[in-house]
């Protein structure tokens, strides 16, 4: 018979790649990692580990029962938090992956206005990737994830178990502008417009050359950076323009800097996504409830609250 025990150690050796690790990890000593892998492999009736190294290496039928492994200790999570918050209605810790705009601009509101219910919510929070989101879902390493699709019908990796998607606002890819520049006194603009300006980019730009290529110029580059502090700072003092999120806009726009939408460039759907048996846990559905909430109270000009 399989024990939840020997599970657990299943998928600590398959994401550590060693007994050692597994051990240092779990607490364990390495002989007693090797007897639970023993008595697994017993039960299964199937080798689940081969010598790779001075580690381990999983076997495929190895990595089929980690896989089984992490869905199971998942759910047993999620049964957990239910009833620990059953139990008492005033507590709940929510593990929560987010991209970078929205822990930036929505989450605080979400959690202050949190603050005055019944539920006292404790947020574990890890600034993630979207793609990374189903990843940390399917491993049980989250309990809601906030994504955004950043362009029409983009494919995101498919989820091993059945994902609840909750939409939350639609973000609108702006062009930043030094106040007082001639194109300000638009009230949206294209691509196109700004052939001709400076430019501070991002490291990852790909994907703003492919669209600049297609308008008919190359963006002049006169400045790189990732953070947007910096990047708005630049602005307006007039260094050069930028494309920013109408997310990250928010929630104290600059007062130096002008913002005037993109016509021309994809929207960004931004939404939650969590097992069904998450969603079930009370502190989980007041937190998603709270971000649909400041989703609606902060939309309208750089984000528009999303429908279902």
């Amino acid at each position: 018979m399989i024990e939840l025990r020997q599970l657990t150690v299943l998928a600590e050796v398959c994401r550590a790649g060693s007994y050692s690790a597994a051990a240092d990890h779990l607490g364990y000593t390495q002989p007693a990692i090797s007897y639970h892998m023993r008595a697994l492999e017993r039960a299964v009736g199937v080798p689940l580990t081969v010598k790779a190294g001075r580690g381990v290496r999983l076997t495929p039928a190895g990595h089929r029962l980690a896989e089984r492994a992490r869905g199971v200790l998942a759910g047993l999570r999620d049964v957990e938090n239910e009833f620990e918050a059953l139990a008492a209605r005033t507590r709940g810790r929510v593990r929560m992956s987010s991209v970078q705009s929205v822990c930036v601009a929505v989450l605080p509101a979400a959690l202050a206005r949190l603050g005055a219910s019944r539920i006292e919510v404790e947020v574990e929070l890890g600034q993630t990737a979207s793609h990374d989101a189903y990843r940390l879902l399917n491993a049980g390493e989250t309990d809601l994830a906030i994504v955004a699709d950043d362009e029409p019908g983009e494919a995101a990796e498919p989820a091993e178990t059945p994902l609840r998607r909750v939409p939350l606002l639609v973000d609108r890819r702006h062009v930043v502008l030094p106040r007082g520049h001639a194109l300000a006194g638009r009230r949206s603009v294209r691509l196109a417009d700004l052939a001709r300006e400076r430019w501070i980019l991002e490291r990852d730009r790909e994907r703003l050359l492919r669209r600049c290529a297609e308008a008919g110029f190359e963006p002049r580059v006169v400045t790189t950076t990732d953070d947007q502090a910096t990047t708005l700072g630049l602005v307006g003092d007039g260094v050069g323009i930028a494309l920013m999120d109408g997310l990250g806009l928010f929630p104290r726009p600059h007062p130096r800097v002008e913002p005037r939408p993109l016509d021309d460039w994809p929207r960004r759907h931004v939404c939650a996504l969590l097992r069904p048996e998450a969603a079930r846990v009370p502190a989980v559905a007041a937190l998603l409830e709270a971000l649909r909430a400041v989703a609606v109270e902060q939309s309208g000009g750089a984000i528009e609250a999303a429908t279902a």
